[in-house]
């Protein structure tokens, strides 16, 4: 087995070494290897030793030991976010409005041991922009649609306007204006150069809703690592018209 380099194997990779641990390490990002949605009846699942059941929310799971000597062989509970190493894998739940899933991160999972690298755009200063943020109307809502098909509502937050090559351009956002803020972004580079669509971190506003857009911190969403993410995909009008050569646009595979 390969494993991947504990750093990007490509001069041209401006990613952090913070960034590829993350993704490359054995229980990172690229090792999902499934998403498993559970209900009340105990079964077994691909890649998970032991049966799993949803409970009140929670991720049951039986007749599995973990890792750690003192861990438990009976019934072992992981509320969301929570997570167990059993026989090499990491265990993890998580839940969707709701609705109980338990992941597998699997180190061997081609996913992660054919990754070299992320590949990125060259850094370029003019891609950081200046635009201002304008909060949502009182009761406005948001659906959001992930790759997966699942559709949810959420409370707008609001926009950011600016141009982009002379043309106006409105991106819907979501975070804390307080805290900062991000969105899904899709553009000409999609699917082309990049891939399909891009997460996108954006400092918080100032007290007028001046902000920078700064599209070199475009990144690569989870699920360019693996298909058992269920990311959200860019509202239509975060779908750009112009090339955006800037950030994260791609993985290097073996």
């Amino acid at each position: 087995m390969t494993l991947p380099a504990s750093t990007p194997d490509t001069d041209t990779d401006t990613v952090t070494q913070a960034r590829w641990t993350a993704v490359s390490s054995a229980h990172g990002i690229a090792a999902l290897r499934h998403t498993h949605w559970l209900d009340a009846e105990a079964r077994a699942y691909d890649g998970a030793p032991g049966t799993w059941r949803a409970v009140d929310g929670d991720v049951v799971g039986a007749g599995l030991q973990a890792d750690a000597p003192e861990a438990p062989v009976d019934d072992v509970v992981l509320a969301p976010g929570d997570h167990l190493d059993v026989g090499g894998v990491r265990l993890k739940a998580i839940s969707r409005e709701g609705a109980p899933a338990l992941r597998v991160f699997d180190p061997e999972t081609p996913g992660r041991t054919r990754l070299r690298s992320i590949l990125s755009f060259p850094r370029n200063d003019e891609w950081a922009l200046p635009g201002v943020f304008r909060p949502a109307a009182a009761g406005e809502i948001n659906v959001i649609r992930s790759v997966d098909g699942y559709e949810r509502e959420e409370p707008a937050v609001g926009t950011i306007s600016l141009e982009i090559d002379g043309a106006p351009v409105e991106l819907t956002v979501t975070g804390d204006p307080a805290e900062g803020l991000s969105a899904v972004i899709a553009d000409a580079t999609s699917n082309v150069d990049a891939y399909r669509f891009r997460f996108l971190e954006i400092d918080a506003p100032a007290a007028d809703g001046a902000v920078t857009v700064d599209f070199n911190q475009a990144y690569l969403p989870p699920c360019a690592f693996s298909d058992h993410y269920v990311c959200p995909l860019p509202p239509a009008n975060n779908r750009l018209a112009v090339r955006v050569e800037a950030g994260e646009r791609t993985t290097r595979l073996a």
